[in-house]
């Protein structure tokens, strides 16, 4: 399995790119609905990639550290179902419900939403300020599966305390790195190159 990269599409003080996506029992929910005063970190999961599982716990946690400060958390899901069924949306409830996920977990069927942020792997972080504009998008930390360190979110979180400072976004950002996106045939955005 090829380790895939951010693409770093979106730049520091973009605009969020807006959605409205149902959760696994369909009930829609929305950019404006899951930016807090504080922000929002968007997360490109799913159930199966161990890189997400690697961090799924530690993400619990940081979401509900972070939402002290008005900071929402949503994932969203936006791989190929068919050739993917075990990211379904009945898997995607036992996974939030197995991991303690208390945020939005979202499908992007389509896939116009991946495309949107730029998203490439699972997992991918975009931090947003209560304005939507983008302070960061890069790795949770630097642990990695099978490497015997536990998660601790530190770069993400270094992400937060400077955005909750008004401090400048981090320059050399570190890239999320995981599994690919399962791109739908003929949905594959024109940067993205197929993992060897």
């Amino acid at each position: 399995m090829a380790e895939v990269l951010s693409t770093f599409n979106l730049k520091p003080g973009d605009a969020a790119p807006d959605f409205t996506l149902p959760n696994a029992k369909g009930q829609l929910a929305t950019l404006a609905g899951c930016l807090g005063k504080g922000g929002l970190l968007v997360v490109f999961a799913c159930n199966h990639c161990p890189f997400v599982v690697h961090l799924a716990a530690a993400l619990a946690d940081f979401a509900r550290e972070v939402s002290a400060f008005e900071i929402g958390t949503v994932a969203i899901n936006s791989n190929d179902l068919e050739k993917y069924p075990q990211d379904g949306p009945e898997k995607m409830e036992e996974f939030a419900a197995e991991y303690g996920w208390d945020f939005p977990y979202l499908l992007d069927e389509s896939q116009e939403v991946a495309r949107a942020y730029g998203a490439a792997c699972t997992p991918d972080f975009f931090l947003f300020d209560g304005d939507g504009k983008l302070v960061y998008a890069g790795q949770f930390d630097g642990t990695r599966p099978r490497s015997g360190d536990q998660p601790d979110g530190a770069d993400l979180r270094n992400a937060v305390k400077r955005m909750l400072a008004g401090d400048l976004p981090i320059e050399n950002v570190y890239p999320s790195s995981g599994c690919n996106i399962k791109w739908k045939v003929g949905n594959a955005p024109s940067w993205w190159s197929t993992p060897s």
